[in-house]
């Protein structure tokens, strides 16, 4: 963990990391057996997973709530079933929200007898407790996020955003080489940027995939790479 004056650079190296015969998943977070103090969420986030599942395999029917759940495949295919019977895919492009509620059952199977799926599961608390569960997915097509920040969720579901219930603004950026973004925060706001796949450079400092930042005080953040990186960012409350 590298701190400067004003954000913090959690290394990928420090996170998390369960293999077993079917996942290998590295944990941002505290998280099952892994609890780092250093590494008990930011704000209103507490979970961001990085998750590889073998063919066919993947998480049986089990259950949450009180919880704000994400999902964000970065290649092959997600199938997805819940007690309100819902039963979809979830591909490359496509943003998945759950809100636990007063309590769901889901389950999360790789797609694919043949290709394994990679996915960010990312857990947020609510703003409060006891809300009615619901499910929704939408797609952003990577024109949309080409080069650029994307709204992909917000609070209040603007832009097509899928709506969490939480202040946040999820951004996702794709950029290839040569491209640069930048993002103004406000007087009030925190940050977090995840590295989903490459190496960018943020404001000077070099990040690969799996590195996450935390910002605490508001900061003008620009963002370059060499190559073809994708990234979220997290603006909180």
């Amino acid at each position: 963990m590298i701190t400067t004056t004003i954000h913090t650079i959690h290394d990928r190296n420090f996170r998390g990391h369960i293999q077993n015969g079917w996942l290998d998943s590295y944990h941002t977070f505290s998280f099952g057996d892994f609890q780092d103090p250093n590494r008990m969420g930011f704000r209103s986030l507490r979970v961001i997973n990085d998750d590889r599942v073998i063919p066919g395999a993947g998480f049986g029917m089990h259950g949450h709530r009180d919880m704000e759940i994400l999902t964000y495949v970065l290649e092959g295919e997600v199938a997805h079933k819940d007690t309100l019977g819902t039963g979809s895919v979830i591909r490359p492009g496509d943003v998945q929200i759950m809100s636990a509620g007063t309590g769901i059952q889901h389950s999360e199977f790789n797609n694919s007898d043949t290709e394994p799926v990679h996915l960010l599961q990312i857990w947020m608390l609510p703003d409060r407790q006891n809300i009615t569960p619901r499910y929704d997915q939408r797609n952003f097509p990577l024109a949309e996020k080409q080069g650029k920040l994307r709204l992909v969720a917000s609070k209040d579901g603007r832009e097509g955003s899928v709506l969490i219930h939480q202040d946040i603004d999820l951004y996702v950026s794709v950029l290839s080489s040569g491209e640069r973004i930048t993002f103004e925060m406000g007087s009030d706001r925190f940050a977090w940027i995840q590295v989903a796949r490459g190496i960018v450079t943020l404001n000077g400092e070099s990040l690969r995939a799996g590195d996450g930042v935390q910002i605490n005080s508001p900061e003008r953040l620009e963002l370059t790479t060499d190559a073809i990186a994708e990234i979220l960012l997290f603006d909180l409350a």
